[in-house]
């Protein structure tokens, strides 16, 4: 059972975010895109890349990771749908375990939000509604990490 978005609010530390989001399934990612942005609307700034699927997500995460002037935190949004096959699956699989490699190598919060989902109703509750929406609270962890790891200082 999804938990009600709770109403904390970060302490604006500014920082840059990033958000990397597939095109593919459009209206349940744009909505969440929409939230996040709405989340980070007081952070110094957010820069917002969108490629084609869930596949090609962890590549263009990998290119901010490693940027010269490095990001307080990235933020990834993807809907995969189950078919009939086990692609989806697959896809699904490989995107976490590349983002998660990418978050350790890197050491920079990678919030992972390419849910795989069984159906679209299950995409409208997660993305399309203010009392459940998976990209704010995507930008909330975001926040959240990114104050985390400012406290524990550089190595």
């Amino acid at each position: 059972m999804l938990k009600p978005i709770r109403g904390r609010k970060e302490k604006n530390s500014g920082g840059r975010f990033a958000i990397v989001a597939s095109q593919y399934n459009a209206r349940y990612v744009d909505a969440m895109v929409r939230a996040a942005r709405k989340e980070l609307a007081k952070v110094e700034s957010v820069q917002i890349v969108r490629v084609p699927g869930a596949f090609e997500i962890p590549l263009a995460t990998a290119k901010l990771a490693r940027a010269e002037t490095p990001f307080s935190a990235i933020i990834c949004l993807g809907i995969i749908l189950r078919g009939a096959t086990s692609h989806a699956q697959h896809i699904g699989e490989g995107v976490t375990r590349a983002l998660m490699t990418l978050q350790l190598e890197c050491e920079i919060p990678i919030i992972h939000e390419v849910l795989l989902l069984e159906n679209e109703e299950q995409a409208r509750e997660r993305c399309l509604g203010s009392k459940f929406n998976r990209g704010k609270e995507a930008a909330q962890t975001a926040m959240t990490m990114a104050a985390v790891l400012k406290t524990l200082g550089s190595n």
